[in-house]
């Protein structure tokens, strides 16, 4: 292990800028190598993949990224880390399926296997539910690719209704076709296609994932997976804490801790707390251009570590809403200085929160002009997430 060496928060900015592809110079014209370069893009607001993808391209527009998802299929929806929806390549996503889908999937099926029971369905509610899981994946691949509600038209099993939490002010009520399809794409077995609409919805048509890629995904050992992820993490976001890759993960302690015992990462003082990177790369990058960038919500660079304090400031309270997301933000040099949002006339409108000097104003209108021609006319609405602070002030 190398000597350990202070890092500080401006280092660690040039450093996200460029493996983050944030950097002008490090933009790119794929939109696969985007998504290999944060790991994988946070896909839970369908919007917020393509206006990610697109702020760390050098061209192209949101039909570049839907080739990719859709007719090229270089990239694909996941449900990975911390149950949470991410979009990545075929390599990465085979890696974030043994390292954390396939116990998502454990989770989440014992979860519909204990509402199941509740409604004394059968005498045996697994063999109840395997039969309900083979019937989905029999009408997907009769079909090609259907939604929830359809297949809950194709067997009756997948039409039956669960109502969670009667009583409570989070009661709700969904088929178990839109269960089952859930824990399905956990253990890899389908995937989230085309959606029903725009690029901006979040309504998607599911197909089995041998329909989708036929050689499937690679096969990985769990532990050999944590580690590669660990390691894949640590180059996109490192220098960070244990802490920070345990909650990206959702890992557990011994998890990481085995993974790191693996990678053996030097040890660096950041600003005063204990962090790790890769014993590779722990010499200084090169110097960058000055940079702005206007990142969506729920994007998977602020979304990327526990701790922000290094690059958020205390601006949490204007850009995170009531549940802890993050909404809009614009960036300068590595760290956030405002957000950003669409007004009612469904202009780009920013907003500083700190003076950061005339340059920085200059490059934020300039991110504004591009992202505008990206978006056009479509009003970009939050689907998983409140507004923030600031997305409501500006939207007035």
């Amino acid at each position: 292990m190398v000597a350990s060496r202070r890092i500080g928060a401006a280092e660690r900015g040039v450093r996200l800028g460029l493996r983050h592809r944030l950097v002008a110079a490090g933009r790119t014209a794929d939109p696969a190598d985007v998504a290999r370069s944060l790991v994988a893009v946070h896909g839970t607001d369908p919007s917020s993949v393509y206006l990610g993808i697109l702020a760390r391209m050098n061209a192209g527009g949101i039909a570049d990224v839907e080739r990719a998802l859709y007719a090229e299929r270089t990239l694909i929806r996941l449900l990975g880390m911390r149950r949470t929806v991410f979009v990545t390549t075929r390599d990465v996503a085979s890696v974030i399926q043994a390292a954390c889908s396939d116990a998502v999937a454990v989770n989440e099926r014992r979860k519909l296997l204990g509402w199941l029971a509740d409604m004394d369905l059968a005498p045996d509610v697994g063999e109840w539910l395997a039969g309900a899981e083979q019937a989905a994946l029999d009408a997907l691949a009769a079909r090609g690719d259907a939604t929830a509600a359809e297949l809950a038209t194709d067997d009756k099993r997948l039409a039956v209704q669960i109502h969670q939490a009667q009583g409570t002010s989070s009661a709700g009520r969904f088929n178990v076709a839109s269960r089952v399809l859930l824990v399905l794409a956990a253990q890899g077995k389908v995937v989230r296609g085309r959606p029903n609409g725009s690029w901006t919805s979040h309504q998607y048509r599911w197909t089995p994932l041998t329909a989708w890629w036929p050689a499937g995904l690679e096969e990985w050992a769990t532990k050999d997976a944590e580690v590669e992820l660990a390691r894949r993490w640590l180059y996109a976001y490192g220098p960070a804490t244990v802490d920070d890759l345990q909650w990206w993960t959702g890992w557990t302690r011994t998890q990481v801790r085995r993974a790191l015992t693996e990678l053996t990462p030097a040890e660096v003082d950041l600003d005063g707390v204990p962090g790790i990177m890769l014993e590779s790369d722990v010499q200084p990058p090169p110097d960058v251009e000055p940079w702005a960038a206007l990142l969506p919500g729920l994007d998977s660079t602020p979304m990327g570590w526990r701790h922000r304090d290094w690059f958020l400031g205390d601006h949490a309270s204007r850009l995170f809403d009531r549940t802890g997301n993050i909404g809009p933000s614009l960036w300068w040099n590595g760290r956030i200085v405002g957000g950003w949002a669409q007004d009612r006339d469904g202009q780009i409108v920013c907003r500083f929160t700190e003076d950061v000097g005339v340059d920085a104003v200059a490059a934020a209108e300039a991110a504004a002009l591009r992202l505008a021609k990206i978006v056009g006319t479509v009003r970009l609405a939050p689907r998983t997430r409140g507004r923030t602070w600031l997305e409501q002030e500006l939207a007035r």
